[in-house]
């Protein structure tokens, strides 16, 4: 039988599939994690934002600008996704505030997070061989059931003691008699899903461990850390470990197939060995502790014994918000733009199923 895991069954299920089901199973464990209306602790702010959220944004730096011979072969790309970025960012500031600016930043994280999902799924799918299309339309539709069911939810039962970034940066849609209808499409596409995977069982005797585990993993969080406890402190460790250690776990994969061969060297040669996975992670939380200095410096303002106190005053900072946030959420929106392109399967990054897989392409 060909090999249905990514690195292993131990590595895939405690990586790609635990961070997503551990956090909402504590969640119904310790009360305490799932306390409505508490408001976030600094630990759980320092562990599931900067070391998790934060740290896993700039892991695409191993696949992308730390990688020379990936900037040499789109250097158009990496240049010019920044810096569209940051102007983009000034204008929607500058035409509508922080209100437009954070609203429009969350939809397109939302979005991430959403194809984040589809995309683990399709590498099950591809790990297989050649996918079918049948089963990647119901697994499209079935990750968008089990996120945005979630999301319309969040949507039409306003006020939450959670949001995404910043208070109101969601629209409420609490008027609209959408929820209903909602959840009877969401149930019909779990089932057609669930049909599917019978279907392959009774037919051929085939099991899809992989994308089944991702269809559950994200369905147990995102209904439990969004629908089923209103909590701060549950929604930010659901959303973040599920999202960001499964992350960087791909990019750590990716890296140690790609630089440790024999013929490699350099730095990122020294990163992808197992060994060196403290360094590796290092790097990451160092870089993500400097980006969260300067939001705190030139925007919160909140976190002083972290990260000490502000050189500017608040007044000061804040007649430079139009220039700061875009400019600090450069990292964030370029990560969101270059992930729609250097997973691709489509024959634009030579060598990525070698890489992600462990075999040729």
């Amino acid at each position: 039988m060909a090999n249905r895991w990514i690195l292993s069954p131990a590595f895939d299920l405690t990586f790609f599939v635990g961070p997503a089901v551990l956090p909402a199973l504590a969640a119904f464990l310790f009360p305490s994690l799932r306390e409505a209306g508490a408001p976030l602790p600094l630990w759980g702010w320092v562990v599931c934002v900067l070391l998790i959220d934060v740290s896993h944004v700039y892991s695409s730096l191993y696949r992308t600008y730390f990688d020379l011979e990936e900037v040499k072969r789109r250097p158009l790309l990496y240049t010019l996704a920044p810096l569209l970025c940051f102007l983009a960012g000034v204008g929607l500031f500058l035409a509508g505030g922080q209100e437009l600016f954070w609203r429009v930043l969350a939809y397109a994280a939302v979005y991430h997070f959403i194809r984040q999902q589809y995309g683990f799924i399709a590498l099950y799918d591809y790990r297989q061989g050649r996918p079918d299309p049948l089963d990647m339309r119901i697994d499209r539709w079935t990750i968008y059931a089990a996120t945005l069911g979630p999301i319309i939810y969040w949507h039409t039962h306003m006020p939450r003691s959670f949001q995404w970034f910043v208070p109101g940066d969601f629209v409420d849609l609490t008027d609209l008699p959408i929820w209903p209808t909602t959840t009877v499409v969401v149930l019909v596409i779990y089932g057609v899903f669930l049909h599917r995977q019978v279907r392959h069982w009774i037919d051929r005797r085939q099991v899809f461990t992989g994308r089944i585990a991702i269809v559950a993993a994200t369905s147990f969080t995102w209904w439990t850390g969004i629908v089923l406890f209103d909590s701060d402190l549950t929604f930010t460790v659901t959303n973040t470990l599920a999202h960001g250690i499964p992350y960087i776990a791909l990019i750590w994969v990716y890296g140690w197939r790609r630089w440790t061969g024999a013929a490699r060297d350099g730095l990122l040669h020294a990163l992808a060995k197992p060994a060196a996975l403290p360094l590796f992670l290092g790097v990451l939380f160092l870089i993500a502790y400097c980006e969260e200095a300067l939001w705190d410096w030139l925007v919160w303002q909140e976190h002083a014994g972290l990260f000490g106190e502000s050189f500017l005053s608040y007044a000061e900072a804040s007649r430079w918000l139009w220039l700061f946030v875009p400019l600090l959420t450069v990292p964030q929106a370029t990560h969101y733009v270059l992930d729609a392109y250097i997973w691709r399967f489509d024959g634009s990054n030579p060598g990525l199923r070698q890489y992600v897989y462990g075999d040729r392409d």
